[in-house]
């Protein structure tokens, strides 16, 4: 690859077109520089390719060699697939274990013929630019490593908080309530003694997608430890819309079937209880103590049975708390 661009280079010197591939090449990586994360430098190499070389039909993806997955960043245009006879297809190395691969199709013939005269400029402009794609990937590692759950890829507890703390210091507390929900599985530890820890990830990964599917885009969810998640719901103006996302949360989760056994197709049901409190920024509680309160909810409601929702200000003053 050094090579094509190393002749490119020499080629420029007597020609004027070599010259223009060139700079349209740096121009690209003077632009990724400024791209704040990898869905960015997507963005911009799709711009580039659609202004440079009429390309209207574009996949940039990232594929794990380790896991054998691929995770889809950017997709425009049409569908295609990779061995249509008008597609092309490029894999970037960023010497880790995500490769950015780049695939993308010409709209005719005529056009494909057209791309495969350019395809070394092509080719020696994904070389140039593989280091930012690099940082561009490292960068998003390091981000979901400090923020995420390995497991079921929502916020962990610290970066929820820290969020919400921001978000209300820059509204100026014009977001009054956020209403906490604490969820947990019932008996959760019997899916791991009964079967083993593969099958109570699936279980915290299908709870994961009930939740999400239940809130809005606002809305964060966080994983604390084991199978409690905590979820912030700051699109609801009155308690009752909170407690009927809770309810239909612990209804659809209830439904979910989780296969344990591929060749048996042994199912899996469970069922989460939920604790309720809301948070009032005009109160004098902070965040941290509603996430107390919550905590306190939740204990309640498993001590009541399953697939309970118990508010923390029912709380009673003869209820036992015994969290140690």
């Amino acid at each position: 690859m050094k090579s094509k661009l190393i002749d490119l280079i020499l080629s420029s010197a007597n020609n004027e077109n070599d010259v223009k591939t060139l700079e349209n090449i740096f121009t690209l990586y003077e632009q990724l520089q400024f791209a704040s994360n990898i869905k960015q430098i997507a963005e911009d190499l799709y711009t580039w390719l659609n202004e440079t070389y009429n390309i209207d039909n574009v996949n940039f993806a990232l594929f794990d060699i380790n896991k054998n997955t691929r995770e889809e960043i950017l997709v425009r245009g049409e569908e295609f697939l990779l061995d249509d006879d008008l597609s092309c297809f490029f894999i970037i190395n960023t010497h880790t274990n995500l490769n950015a691969t780049v695939s993308f199709s010409a709209t005719s013939k005529v056009h494909y013929h057209i791309l495969q005269e350019k395809y070394d400029n092509i080719e020696t402009a994904f070389f140039i630019i593989s280091p930012i794609i690099q940082n561009g990937i490292i960068k998003k590692n390091f981000i979901e490593s400090s923020s995420l759950d390995s497991v079921t890829k929502v916020y962990n507890r610290n970066y929820l908080i820290e969020n919400l703390s921001k978000n209300l210091s820059l509204s100026k507390n014009k977001q009054r309530k956020i209403f906490f929900l604490m969820i947990g599985i019932d008996r959760f530890k019997a899916v791991i003694d009964e079967f083993n820890y593969d099958v109570g990830d699936k279980v915290l990964i299908e709870l994961a997608k009930v939740i999400h599917s239940n809130i809005n885009e606002f809305d964060m969810v966080a994983r604390l430890n084991g199978d409690e998640f905590l979820v912030s719901l700051v699109n609801c103006n009155a308690q009752y819309q909170a407690e009927e996302i809770a309810n239909k949360i612990m209804s659809d989760f209830a439904n979910i079937e989780i296969i344990v056994d591929e060749e048996t197709k042994q199912i899996l049901k469970k069922t989460i209880c939920i604790g309720f409190d809301t948070f009032d920024s005009e109160d004098e509680f902070t965040i941290t103590d509603s996430i107390k309160n919550v905590d306190i909810a939740l204990y309640e409601a498993k001590n009541k049975g399953r697939s309970q929702l118990f508010r923390f200000s029912d709380l009673r003053a003869d209820d036992t708390i015994d969290l140690f």
